[in-house]
């Protein structure tokens, strides 16, 4: 499959305890063994990191020649083309599973070597329910088949779509702030998470 390259103008932090920490939590991650290969980044609410810890992770483990598939599944609130400042419309997650574009249109290479995005796409008032479509299993399945992980940037709170994602993934990561009431809003995220397939999570505290 041919993929167009998008250029991203954003790098890592130039913070080396930042990037220490993005680089334990890749070994962390690798260290969970061959069939943890899809993993699902969440929090309890929004503006706690996610979007930012999801992509620098995925660059992270693109940088030891892993092939990264990063998939914005936070559909509503998606920040990834703003921040990475795209010169160009892109396609999206939306338009795959709504039918209106085929798979290889929405699979994206970009300037960094192994990682290849797809975008959130354009807003939909209802992104639970193309979430719980066939072609999201289809789509894991090709994700499956052509790269080393699979990194989905899911939705914050307990809502339909989070519990979809959940389905699709091995492991999930909980994103949150060292505040009290954000550690006791991830508690909300830890429940569903714990009586599902995934026996294990890990909570990324954002400093």
């Amino acid at each position: 499959m041919s993929r167009r390259i998008v250029e991203l103008s954003r790098d890592m932090k130039d913070d080396y305890n930042y990037n220490e920490s993005i680089k334990t939590l890749r070994t962390n991650i690798l260290f969970c063994g061959s069939k943890v290969r899809t993993i699902m980044f969440t929090s309890s609410v929004p503006d706690e990191g996610k979007s930012e810890i999801t992509f620098a992770a995925a660059q992270s483990m693109a940088q030891l020649g892993k092939r990264v598939l990063v998939i914005d599944a936070d559909i509503r609130r998606s920040v990834l083309v703003s921040r990475y400042q795209l010169g160009e419309r892109v396609n999206g997650l939306s338009q795959y599973l709504s039918g209106q574009k085929q798979l290889e249109e929405v699979i994206y290479d970009t300037n960094v070597e192994n990682l290849s995005v797809i975008f959130a796409g354009p807003y939909s008032p209802n992104p639970s329910e193309l979430l719980e479509e066939k072609l999201f299993t289809r789509l894991l399945e090709y994700g499956r088949s052509e790269f080393d992980y699979i990194i989905l940037d899911c939705p914050a709170g307990i809502e339909q779509g989070f519990k979809n994602a959940i389905a699709a993934a091995d492991r999930a990561l909980i994103v949150t702030t060292p505040e009290v009431s954000a550690i006791r809003d991830a508690d909300r995220i830890i429940g569903p998470v714990s009586y599902t397939h995934l026996r294990a999570h890990e909570t990324v505290l954002d400093l």
